[in-house]
């Protein structure tokens, strides 16, 4: 084998070997710039005693990043019966992966309700405007680390009409931090 022929195999030889090595740093980074958001759902007691089931459909989580634009993740119509998550019960609507960073608020759009009231009767709930539900809750989303935001809200009588509003609860909304590695947890009220 020639000495030019000899430097070309080793000089290939090193090329392959260093791509290999940034390509695998490059997929390595990628994994530790996301968490992962876990969206609940729970309801403070308010004039839930009136009902027998209230169930919500949640169709849209949204999110903004301190320093992008408002997202929109899809919930799947996830329907929940407020009735069964009161107290400290909640249920999770959704687990998104998302860019590490904070997060000024978290909304939940309710696309559907069904309420029926102890006496057996039919109920109207409304959400305000039509719009989304919004906690104005910054939050953070930590590399390798699921983030468990549980937004609370509850229906409230709204005149004496037999119409209710959902309203969300914002000392009620909590945020928690747990590592996907350990077994640690961090809870903010």
């Amino acid at each position: 084998m020639t000495h030019t022929r000899r430097r070309f195999l080793t000089s290939a030889a090193g090329i392959a070997a260093a791509t290999t090595a940034g390509l695998a740093g490059c997929m390595g980074t990628a994994s530790a710039t996301t968490g992962t958001l876990s969206t609940r759902v729970s309801d403070k007691p308010g004039d839930i005693d009136d009902f027998e089931s209230c169930v919500v459909t949640v169709s849209t989580v949204r999110v903004k990043l301190a320093d992008g634009e408002a997202e929109s993740l899809d919930a799947g119509d996830t329907a929940l019966d407020l009735v069964e998550l009161q107290g400290d019960a909640s249920a999770l609507v959704e687990e998104f992966e998302l860019e590490t960073g904070t997060y000024e608020f978290l909304q939940v759009e309710v696309s559907e309700t069904d309420a029926t009231l102890a006496d057996g009767s039919s109920a109207t709930i409304e959400v305000p405007g039509s719009a989304p539900l919004k906690f104005e809750r910054s939050f953070e989303i930590r590399a390798d680390e699921t983030t468990t935001f549980t937004a609370d809200f509850t229906p409230v009588t709204a005149g004496n009409a037999g119409k209710y509003v959902l309203q969300p609860v914002a000392d009620e909304v909590t945020v928690a931090y747990e590592s996907d590695e350990t077994e640690s947890t961090e809870t903010t009220s």
